[in-house]
C-alpha cells in the first residue's frame, strides 16, 4: 500500500514539530504478528469469547478452563516475533530521545512484544501476560516458565472438540510465598485498570501535541477515551488501522492499512533499516 504523498508531508511536519508523542498500540498491532485478538468472526477459543473467559466471576467459577486459555495465549506468544509496527516506535522513541522530546508508548496488550522490539518504559495498560498475580497475598511475579504448572503441559488446545481438562485447583499455578492461587496480571472485563497506570496515562495525555493511535479498534475504556481527549484539549490526532473506528472522526490523519506497513512509512523508516524487518515483495 502506497500512502498519499501529501497526507505523508504534512504528518511529517507535525511530527517534527511535536515536542511531546504519545503512541496508544491495540491488539491489531500484535495480530501482524500472528497473535489471534480472539474478536470479531472467528475470534473463539474452543466455543468461548475472551468476554466469556476474561473476568473474575469465570475465574472463580472455573480458575481451570480459564488458566487453560491464557496458557493456549503464553504458548502462542512465546512463538511470535515482534514485527515493523513494533520496531518502528521503538526506533521513534529513540529517535525522540535523542531531539529531546518527550516520549511514552502505552499498549493495550499483554504480550510484551514492545519490549522485546526495545521499547522502554512502556506503559502495559492491562497488565502482562507473563506476570502473575496471588489471588490470597497480592504478589506480583514475572514467570516465563512454560508450561507455568505441570498440570498445564499439553492442555488448552482451541480445538471445539478438545475436552476442558478440569485441573484440582491445588495443581494450578501456586504462589511462592503463601501457596495461595496465581491468577494472570492482566486487567479483566470489569476490572478497572491500577492507579499507577492511570496516573502514568494522565501524565502522557496532559499536554500532548502529537498522539499515535494504532492498531485499536477504540472501543474498550479508558484507551477509547484518549484520542477524543488529546484532539479536545488541542493535540493532534493520527490513527494506523485497516477500517474507520469511533475514533477516527477525532483524527487528522488517518493512514488505512497494516500498521506494520504504515507506521514505517509514515515515521520515514525504511523497512530494511529495522531489526529482523525486511520489506515485502510486491505479491505479498
Amino acid at each position: 500500500m502506497v500512502l498519499n504523498r501529501t497526507h505523508l508531508a504534512e504528518f511529517a511536519a507535525v511530527l517534527a514539530k511535536a515536542r511531546k508523542i504519545t503512541v496508544l498500540t491495540g491488539a491489531g498491532v500484535s495480530a501482524e504478528s500472528g497473535i489471534p485478538t480472539f474478536r470479531g468472526e472467528g475470534g473463539l477459543w474452543r466455543t468461548w469469547s475472551a468476554t466469556d473467559l476474561a473476568t473474575p466471576e469465570a475465574f472463580r467459577e472455573n480458575p481451570s478452563l480459564v488458566w487453560e486459555f491464557y496458557h493456549y495465549r503464553r504458548c502462542i506468544v512465546s512463538k511470535a516475533f515482534p514485527n515493523a509496527s513494533h520496531y518502528a516506535l521503538a526506533a521513534l522513541q529513540q529517535r525522540c530521545k535523542q531531539e529531546g522530546k518527550n516520549f511514552k508508548l502505552l499498549t493495550q496488550n499483554i504480550d510484551g512484544l514492545h519490549m522485546q522490539a526495545g521499547s522502554t518504559e512502556v506503559v502495559e495498560l492491562h497488565g502482562s501476560l507473563w506476570k502473575t498475580r496471588c489471588c490470597h497475598c497480592g504478589d506480583v511475579q514475572e514467570n516465563r516458565e512454560m508450561p507455568i504448572c505441570a498440570a498445564l503441559d499439553g492442555k488448552g488446545a482451541p480445538d471445539t472438540k478438545t475436552p476442558d481438562a478440569r485441573i484440582p485447583v491445588m495443581q494450578l499455578p501456586r504462589c511462592n510465598i503463601c501457596n495461595g492461587l496465581l491468577r494472570p496480571h492482566v486487567v479483566w472485563f470489569g476490572e478497572n485498570l491500577e492507579e499507577k497506570i492511570l496516573r502514568q496515562v494522565d501524565e502522557a495525555l496532559n499536554a500532548c501535541g502529537l498522539l499515535l493511535v494504532a492498531g485499536t479498534s477504540s472501543v474498550v475504556y479508558p484507551a477509547a477515551g484518549y484520542a477524543p481527549l488529546v484532539s479536545a484539549l488541542g493535540g493532534v490526532v493520527a490513527e494506523f488501522n485497516i477500517d474507520d473506528t469511533p475514533a477516527s472522526r477525532h483524527c487528522k490523519f488517518k493512514f488505512r492499512g497494516p500498521s506494520a506497513t504504515t507506521l514505517p512509512e509514515a515515521l520515514g523508516i525504511p523497512l530494511d533499516q529495522l531489526p529482523q524487518v525486511t520489506a515485502p515483495s510486491d505479491g505479498s
